[in-house]
This record gives structure tokens, sequence and C-alpha cells, in this order.
């Protein structure tokens, strides 16, 4: 933590805290109007201090993290650095649902590799073919 720091860029600190992968994917949530300082967006060059209140969203999306900066960083740190360097205020509730949410997404997808999942392959279409010319034999249209 950098101590003589008194303000950081916005897209630079979410990616030094890792709430993103990558400091272009941070740039491109504040760009797109998603991260949030007193509930008006902000663009990526804009200055955070410590302070701020942020509102981020997560990386699936689901819901935006209510965030305090409590430290500056201007480079990328280890994870429980980086998790000392801000303050979650994201109510119980919101993470509630979030996991449910995410519980409902994965039961889809489970579903979706055992069951239709679209296009037939080649294989699925000559086994198809068969049962369909099998029937037709048996009804004596063929």
């Amino acid at each position: 933590m950098s101590e003589d720091l008194t303000a950081v860029r916005i897209d630079k600190w979410l990616w030094a805290v890792r709430l993103f992968k990558t400091r272009s994917l941070a740039a491109q949530a504040c760009n797109a109007g998603k991260v949030k300082r007193s509930n008006t967006s902000i663009k990526a060059s804009t200055l955070v201090r410590v302070g701020d209140h942020l509102d981020v969203p997560t990386h699936d999306g689901l819901y935006k993290r209510h965030i305090e900066v409590t430290a500056l960083l201007d480079k990328r740190v280890s994870a429980p650095i980086a998790m000392a360097s801000y303050t979650d205020h994201t109510s119980e509730d919101t993470l509630k649902q979030a996991q449910e949410k995410r519980a409902e997404k994965r039961a889809n997808r489970l579903l979706r590799k055992e069951g239709d999942q679209g296009r037939m392959t080649k294989k699925q279409m000559r086994d198809w073919k068969k049962g369909l010319h099998s029937y037709k034999k048996q009804q004596g249209e063929i």
C-alpha cells in the first residue's frame, strides 16, 4: 500500500484490488456507466480517494457491490492485501438473492448438459433417420 498516494484512477484501483481481472475490463465497465459514485456514473479516468463509496458490478452481473475505499493502490497486489483496501457494505439480502440466482443458473446448466442441447450431432441425426425409416416401414409407406 502506497502511503504517498492521494488519488488514483478508478480503473487502475479496481484492477489493483482484484475486482476486475484486467484493467481494460475495469475501464469498459466504467465507461459503460456500470461503476457509480454517489449514484452518478464515472469515467475510467476519474480519481478515487480514501473514503469514497462506490457501486461496482460483480463479474457475473448478478448484483452490485457497495464498497468503501479504505486504501489506495496503483499496482496489483495479493488477494489478502487487496481485500484489506476496501470495505464491502453490500446488504445480506442482496448477497442471499445472488447466491440463489447462481444456484438456479448452475442447475439449469447441468440440466442442459443432460438433455437436448440444440442442433443434433451426426450420430443423433443418423439414429433419428433410422428410427424414422423404420416407422415408415411399419406403416407400409415405403
